[in-house]
């Protein structure tokens, strides 16, 4: 392998997925996927296939669809863990399975306090140690690219943590996880500990070594750029750095500081950097968490300039405060202005220009919405454009829509909605009262398809600025221990919020089969 190629494995569908409070849909991780393909990520980590029939479907599914990366699937050191990615990975080209176990004093006396892995510490650490050996001995019988994560190695005993990879490289490891899972260590620590590992596991030639940081303390980033400066050779990300807690290494960050930095690392990836921003955009939209817009990379502000000193120097000369384009990282430059005038050509050109490509009777659908929302904003943003190919075109079939709202609210009076919703073939009507104009709909359209559902989280984005904008919805809705997102997008806020509730149940609809 060419030790200037550092491998991009992409975790945002699982690790990323941990931080959201609910499960994506397999649909909704296969659009990602086909995203991150095209994002050209080297693994996709697609799910933990052991943790639901969900997970296990949405793994299979990416593994039969997605060509390019190898897929990768999470599993314990526990057999049936193991054999559950088999499983859930047979049709994959490039399978992974990535299994592992905690490796650190903290964990270990944690995890295993049950006698039957021993009493004192020394003997769980034994027994910790062949549970790896054996996870990884499992894995090889069904593929040969096997990942052994070390979990809180950045905590564990040096001595013990090198034994470790030595005996699970031993036994086929092809790569070895150094994760700092707490996000406890500092850079020069971190540095040091991959250094130290290429200095005394005799072995390690055999394996990559990667790097898997959480940003619990602002640092994921560094502590990755760091541990492969000190010869990691795989780096573990998650778009937009969203991750349990804190979060993970942002993938963007991670690759635009080798890009732009190439003087002082010498590394490159092989991702298509232009593909970043719409990347970014579609992981915000689908887990319902917007980007800062002071996030670096992929922020609305990254390459904004407000100050009068700033705007002089880069007026004058666009170096001098930018060190990388926009349109490095794909920001939308479309200078083309469309309004209610512009035709369906126009429209599809700046579609294409996000990377949105449309059937002709799916354009015919969005170009009609697209009118709608043009008289009432003048000038449309491609953002707005996104909103409305999403809303009228979704990822799951329709078993609700959303034919009719009423909605009436006066100070000191309660609010009522009436909706009406076409379930199958049938129309169906109901009133409610609520806290609320969005409470009383939400009552409303339970009522009229006879559910119980239950409002957990419910935000509200506008989409560009000034009050004749597209508002966003995302709600996320709980079934049981089922919790969906849902978005909808309209002029009108009380038409969005129906709309994100419709297409959460929807969601839920097309997750039960019905």
């Amino acid at each position: 392998m060419d030790n200037k190629k550092i491998i991009v494995f992409d975790t945002t569908l699982r690790d990323g997925e941990q931080a959201a409070g609910f499960r994506l849909g397999s649909e909704e991780k296969l659009e990602i996927a086909h995203q991150l393909a095209k994002l050209r990520v080297d693994v996709i980590e697609a799910g933990f296939p052991i943790s639901s029939d969900e997970d296990f479907k949405a793994v299979q599914l990416i593994s039969q669809e997605i060509d390019g990366p190898a897929i990768a699937a999470l599993s314990r050191a526990v057999t049936q863990d193991i054999e559950a990615c088999a499983k859930a990975l047979a049709d994959a080209k490039r399978p992974r399975i990535h299994t592992g176990i905690g490796v650190s004093d903290i964990h270990i006396v944690g995890k295993f306090r049950d006698s039957k892995y021993g009493t004192a510490l020394d003997k769980k650490k034994e027994r910790v140690f062949q549970m790896a050996v054996e996870a990884i001995t499992t894995a090889k019988k069904y593929v040969d690219d096997v990942e052994f994560y070390a979990e809180d190695a950045g905590r564990a005993d040096r001595d013990y943590l090198f034994r470790v990879i030595e005996g699970v490289i031993a036994a086929g490891a092809t790569v070895v996880n150094i994760p700092d899972t707490t996000g406890y260590t500092v850079p020069e620590q971190f540095g040091a500990l991959i250094r130290s590992i290429r200095e005394n596991v005799p072995n390690i030639d055999k394996a990559v070594i990667s790097v898997h940081c959480h940003n619990d303390l602002g640092m994921a980033t560094i502590n990755t750029l760091t541990g492969v400066k000190n010869g990691a050779q795989q780096v573990e990300c998650t778009i937009n750095g969203i991750g349990e807690r804190a979060g993970n290494a942002s993938l963007e960050e991670v690759v635009m500081s080798m890009h732009v930095r190439r003087d002082y690392f010498g590394l490159d990836t092989d991702i298509d950097i232009k593909e970043l921003y719409q990347t970014s955009q579609m992981v915000a939209r689908r887990f319902g968490i917007p980007v800062p817009p002071n996030k670096a990379v992929v922020g609305s502000n990254a390459f904004a300039h407000s100050s009068g000193i700033h705007v002089d120097g880069f007026l004058k000369s666009r170096e001098t405060y930018e060190i990388m384009r926009p349109e490095d990282v794909g920001f939308p430059q479309s200078k083309l202005i469309l309004t209610a005038r512009s035709g369906r050509h126009a429209l599809r050109h700046r579609l294409e220009g996000l990377g949105i490509k449309l059937t002709p009777e799916k354009l015919d659908k969005a170009y009609k919405r697209f009118l709608t929302i043009a008289d009432k904003v003048q000038e449309v943003s491609s953002e707005m454009l996104v909103a409305i190919v999403e809303d009228e075109i979704p990822i799951v079939a329709e078993r609700y829509h959303l034919e009719h709202l009423r909605v009436t609210s006066e100070t000191g009076m309660t609010p009522t909605a009436t909706v009406t919703i076409k379930v199958a073939n049938e129309l169906k009507q109901a009133t409610s009262g609520g806290d609320g104009p969005v409470d009383a709909t939400y009552k409303a359209i339970n009522e009229a398809i006879g559910a119980s559902i239950k409002l957990a989280d419910f935000t509200i984005h506008a989409i560009a600025s000034g009050a004749d904008t597209l508002g966003e919805v995302t709600v996320k809705i709980r079934d049981g221990d089922d919790v969906i997102i849902g978005r909808g997008s309209s002029t009108d806020i009380i038409e969005a919020s129906a709309k994100a509730y419709i297409d959460g149940l929807n969601k839920l609809a097309s997750r039960k089969g019905a």
